[in-house]
């Protein structure tokens, strides 16, 4: 069966605009004038609609988003006694659950984001209860959960992760980083095979509704991963993901052997498209917002500090050329200015150790970016995948962030201009369930470095400010390549999937996936 969908205005970065598009079955079989060699069975008229290819999210935790909702929402509320509620309500509505986890509270609404475990005590103290925040790199749990965990004063800080205390030592009820966050999350029930299936098949859903058609899960353990072949054997992965495997720096050689066997396990899949198993996620540093980001300078507010460097450099390099020689693309989160320099510094040194090869190294984040490292970017081919929904002064960057590193520094943040000047590549992600996954929520505000949705008017460095065009193209073609699946989606070429979307006054009207009405 052949559609044609006519009279629109098709867009695709760095094509003409084009006003035809011929489908057969899930893929597209011609565009413009091509069409002419061809017949059709059914026409659709778009009504002069601006079409785009569909969306691509180069960075998510899409499990991560899962397991959230199925726990209370507190995220968007904006309110200690809010959240309060709603962890009340659903506790009341969930008697038998043992421990309470959900997210993601706004660590903003309280001055240096440290929350109390006795604030949590006053709704739920019979279970523990553990909520993270939006940054996704801090936890606020109850009374009960510290015991659980048996974190006391006399509890010491794990290395790479932090506890906040009370002036005698004692827990607040805040845990910063994964280190410290497993102190309680490793007593918490397990995640299954099947908890994670239904986290899945609620992401794909999400993200089809958004207009979505492809994702990287950047942060996937073992079990997860697991999780995704069996969710693609059994029909419920109805967009193909990419996954990068955790690798963290005490336990990635006894990995090796487990993510091989993995990848090639999604490779045996019937459709091996579904899922591409070929990404090692690294963790550098922390966040800005919990103080933990790995910065050149030390903070503000704590001058004894400059962050968490998690990797130590030849631990980083070791791990790197290792699975760059295995085939791996490899995915480097790195916030602060330090952070990316390292992470620059140890994907140079690797190039230089393994033979060239295509590659497509990532940093993800590269919040801070030195002057100096701005071209390294282009030189090294590295591509600097950036989350456009946080290119505003939100309140995460106005009252944790800046009384932090101080306004010259927050000020630096997500150069994008800068970047392309210098010939990087940009490819945008969105970091859900950190912030939201939705890309017409997104799309404009790099391009107005505003938010007028969330009440926010004012541009912050406008400077630094791209072109619509630029931001599509960021959310297209540029995360289909990230991906290694230029020749599946991202543009509207013949061969490609039939993934588009419809806009009529900047608003979807339509969402098409593998050539189906969604």
């Amino acid at each position: 069966m052949r559609t044609l969908y006519t009279n629109a205005r098709f867009w695709s970065a760095d094509k003409e605009i084009f006003h035809d598009l011929l489908v057969e079955e899930s893929k597209i079989l011609a565009v413009g004038n091509d069409i002419k060699n061809f017949t059709a069975d059914i026409t659709i008229d778009l009504q002069d609609a601006f079409v785009i290819p569909a969306f691509l999210d180069g960075h998510a935790h899409p499990i991560f988003a899962g397991r959230e909702a199925a726990g209370p929402r507190i995220n968007g509320l904006n309110s200690l006694a809010e959240i309060k509620d709603e962890v009340k309500a659903f506790a009341q509505a969930n008697p038998t659950t043992p421990w309470i986890i959900g997210g993601a509270y706004e660590a903003a609404i309280i001055e240096g984001g440290d929350f109390q475990a006795l604030w949590l005590d006053e709704v739920v103290s019979d279970r523990p209860v553990v909520l993270h925040a939006v940054d996704h790199h801090t936890i606020w749990v109850n009374t009960k959960a510290l015991q659980f965990a048996g974190i006391n004063a006399q509890t010491k800080d794990p290395e790479g992760g932090t506890i906040a205390r009370n002036r005698d030592g004692s827990p607040k009820g805040t845990l910063r980083e994964p280190s410290a966050m497993a102190l309680i999350l490793n007593h918490a029930p397990a995640n299954t095979i099947q908890s994670d299936i239904a986290a899945i098949k609620f992401a794909c859903a999400e993200y089809r509704k958004v207009g979505v058609s492809a994702a990287i899960d950047s942060w996937c353990e073992k079990d997860m991963a697991r999780a995704y072949i069996a969710a693609a054997q059994n029909g419920d992965l109805t967009i193909p993901f990419n996954l990068s495997f955790l690798a963290t720096p005490n336990t990635w050689v006894a990995d090796i052997d487990a993510f091989n066997d993995l990848r090639q396990q999604a490779a045996n899949l019937n459709d091996p498209t579904l899922l591409l198993a070929n990404s090692i996620k690294f963790l550098l540093d922390g966040a800005l917002s919990a103080g933990t980001a790995h910065l050149t300078a030390p903070y503000l507010d704590d001058p004894t500090s400059s962050g968490i460097a998690i990797w130590e450099n030849d631990e980083l390099l070791n791990a790197l050329v290792a699975f760059d020689a295995l085939g791996y693309q490899v995915h480097l989160h790195a916030i602060g200015d330090a952070a990316v320099k390292q992470a620059l510094n140890a994907l140079e040194s690797m190039q230089q150790v393994n033979p060239p090869c295509d590659r497509r190294p990532v940093i993800v984040h590269a919040q801070l970016i030195r002057d100096e490292d701005l071209s390294r970017f282009a030189q090294l081919g590295v591509i600097a995948n950036i989350q456009p929904l946080w290119c505003y002064m939100d309140p995460m960057n106005k009252e944790l962030i800046a009384p932090r590193i101080g306004d010259e520094r927050n000020n630096r943040q997500y150069r994008l201009r800068s970047l392309l000047n210098s010939k990087a590549m940009i490819a945008f992600g969105s970091d859900w369930p950190v912030t939201s996954h939705v890309p017409m929520q997104a799309l404009n505000v790099p391009v107005t470095r505003t938010n007028p949705a969330a009440g926010v008017t004012q541009p912050w460095n406008i400077e630094e400010a791209i072109t619509q065009e630029e931001s599509l193209t960021f959310y297209t073609r540029n995360v289909a390549y990230q991906m290694f699946r230029e020749n599946e989606r991202g543009v509207f070429e013949a061969g490609k999937k039939a993934d588009f979307i419809v806009l009529q006054s900047d608003e979807i009207e339509a969402i098409y996936i593998n050539g189906k009405l969604n």
